[in-house]
């Protein structure tokens, strides 16, 4: 193949799913004259599994990417046909917004966005290798020799690598959706040297909205409260004419339909080699591992507007097609169900990720990152969690800069990244509440609070958003004063009757009003509008702010002191190239964990599957020592 010089730029992204578009607008944003190469514009940002956005965990993501100058929320936010605020009756570590998103519409809006921003070029085009130079990459080969130069690259490419589409016996290469794969860009990466493994995901049957019986069906209706993803949208823009989703549920035909058919289903069969999802399972696993379960959710999800296409989600399958159709004629509903497109299994490749630093490079390759499920995570949150990152990183890498790091108790971005790197990942990783041990911490109700500092101090948040920024913490600061300061008594205008109204139980003495918002039925809004010593008007923002670190002042104060003391660990760094066979007394198992992972800092080495409390006070003294042994690098 003839090459040429094509182009020369300071950051290249390659792949333009929801991990590459926020990379190259970070980039891009920052400075770095940008390249964005995907194999199809078509696809930009594009949805081929479930069309929604955010959920537990996922959504508070969506809202730190947003406090930190990034696009998906502001996107979903223009895009959406529907919102939801999931456990309103739990307490706030737990609350998340889901939108439903219009999936057309949403890729549209991103590409547009990526067309319009200053510094970024977004081309087609397949990318077979990369330039390496030195030890290190400097650029992309494409498949018609175009040669693209750079300081850094972040590699995007998704479950188009080496992808393989599979229903029942059938299996092909391709990417998503019958796209185009991505086959030797993997074969040069294993060339290189870096280790890949298989995993796999899949996707529910499409159906036409009209062959759908919503009268056997529940329907589950958007919040008429307004509420959004990023802290820019303002509530008069929230959207009223939303679109509900369906709920429905497999029954025991459903079930035995199945069972009858595990021989044809390539997960049992042996054609999938690929690891799927624990958290997100076909719904074959689901009823072979959770065989005592009587029947399973079902939700049938509008794809847009402008579209009769229903996703069926919880039927994630890759049986043949015409079981695929036995198995939704079984379920209430959906008995005259059309199907327009049949689920499927796909696998791909992924990057190990112990290969990784914090800062998503790929350490034996500098001037690489990756992010998105090449790292092994599924959904599209935390794809552009990573992707934000890669592209601030790959930036700062291009501009001499030190590694931008979010830490686990900053955000569920660093959790996520911090998990994949230091305890790596044997199935697609997807983000729970309960893998952050910082949850009280870590809402979606404060990311603006935790991010934004951040994301002002490294140029992705401009000085506009930051003024406001700062008047809402100001806000919040002073309406905590303020209820500190006003002491409520029996007799004050209003009270019994609220009290009456909520139940709650007379005063005996005078009490300050935020000591009596931390009773439980008593709501700030609530509260304030009932008593006129307190009437003040507030922001709904400022007002959940207040009303949250006044209920939770002491869990929040516990989980603070918490993270004091791990931040201690985590300034203790650990010498680059460290040789750890020099470390006397290191147990077997830790040395060669500590080798393989290569952690920066002693809190991070302390979370490596297999590295004990003693292992940790030997690396310790080792290095308070100062005498320091390397290994040799090339």
């Amino acid at each position: 193949m003839q090459t040429y010089e094509a182009g020369q730029y300071d950051v290249i992204v390659v792949g333009a799913g929801h991990a590459g578009s926020e990379a190259a607008l970070a980039s891009a944003r920052l400075g770095a004259n940008t390249l964005l190469m995907t194999m199809n514009l078509e696809m930009v940002a594009f949805m081929p599994c479930n069309p929604s956005i955010g959920g537990p965990a996922k959504g508070v993501v969506v809202r730190e990417i947003d406090a930190l100058g990034g696009e998906m929320g502001r996107n979903i936010d223009r895009t959406y046909i529907q919102m939801r605020l999931l456990n309103t009756g739990k307490g706030p570590a737990v609350q998340a917004l889901r939108a439903q998103a219009d999936k057309h519409d949403y890729s549209n809006s991103m590409k547009q966005v990526l067309e319009e921003t200053e510094n970024l070029d977004l081309k087609q085009g397949l990318v077979e290798k990369l330039l390496v130079e030195d030890n290190e990459c400097r650029g992309i080969i494409t498949n018609s020799g175009a040669i693209y130069k750079a300081k850094s690259v972040v590699l995007t490419a998704g479950t188009s690598s080496r992808g393989k589409i599979i229903i029942g016996d059938l299996a092909y290469s391709s990417g998503p959706n019958n796209t185009l794969p991505s086959i030797k860009l993997s074969e040069h990466l294993l060339e290189l040297g870096i280790e890949l493994t298989r995993f796999k995901t899949g996707t529910p049957p499409r159906v036409h909205e009209s062959s759908v019986n919503y009268d056997k069906t529940e329907e589950q209706p958007g919040d008429s409260q307004a509420n959004h993803f990023s802290y820019l949208t303002e509530d008069k823009d929230y959207l009223q004419e939303q679109i509900s989703c369906w709920l429905t549920h497999t029954n025991s035909q459903t079930h035995e339909i199945i069972r009858n058919n595990l021989h044809k289903a390539p997960m049992f069969s042996g054609i999938v080699e690929g690891v799927g999802a624990r958290y997100c399972p076909s719904i074959e696993d689901k009823i072979v591992r959770f065989s005592d379960k009587p029947r399973h959710q079902v939700f049938i999800e509008p794809e847009g507007r402008n579209t009769k296409e229903m996703y069926i989600q919880g039927l994630s399958t890759s049986l043949p097609e015409d079981v695929q159709m036995e198995v939704l004629h079984s379920v209430e509903g959906l008995e005259d169900a059309k199907l327009m497109r049949a689920g499927y299994a796909i696998e791909y490749d992924v990057v190990v990720p112990h290969q990784l630093s914090l800062s998503l490079e790929v350490r034996n390759l500098p001037g690489l990152f990756t992010a998105g499920q090449m790292n092994g995570t599924s959904g599209y949150e935390e794809a552009a969690g990573q992707g934000i990152i890669a592209g601030i990183n790959a930036c700062h890498k291009a501009f001499d800069k030190e590694p931008f790091i979010i830490t686990r108790s900053e955000g569920y971005i660093g959790v996520m990244i911090d998990d994949l790197v230091t305890k790596g990942t044997t199935e697609p990783y997807r983000l729970l509440t309960s893998r952050a041990e910082y949850r009280l911490l870590l809402r979606h109700d404060n990311a603006d609070f935790r991010l934004t500092e951040k994301g002002h101090q490294i140029g992705l948040v401009d000085d506009v958003r930051y003024r406001q920024f700062k008047e809402k913490e100001v806000a919040v600061e002073e309406e905590l004063q303020r209820l500190a300061s006003i002491r409520i008594k029996p007799s004050t205008q209003g009270l019994t009757e609220y009290f009456t109204k909520v139940g709650s139980t007379p005063l005996k003495d005078g009490i300050l009003a935020s000591e009596l918002l931390k009773r439980p039925e008593i709501k700030y809004f609530d509260l304030i509008n009932a008593l006129p010593i307190l009437k003040k008007d507030v922001s709904r923002q400022v007002g959940e702010q207040v009303e949250i670190q006044i209920k939770y002042a002491g869990y929040i104060n516990k989980a603070n002191h918490k993270v004091d003391r791990v931040k201690a660990m985590e300034e203790k760094f650990i010498p680059e190239n460290i040789d750890y066979d020099a470390v006397d007394s290191l147990a077997t198992e830790a040395r060669e964990r500590l080798k393989l992972i290569r952690p920066s800092n002693i809190g991070q080495a302390s979370r490596i599957s297999g590295v004990n409390p003693a292992d940790i006070a030997i690396l310790s003294v080792y290095i308070q020592q100062g005498k320091i042994a390397k290994i040799k690098t090339n």
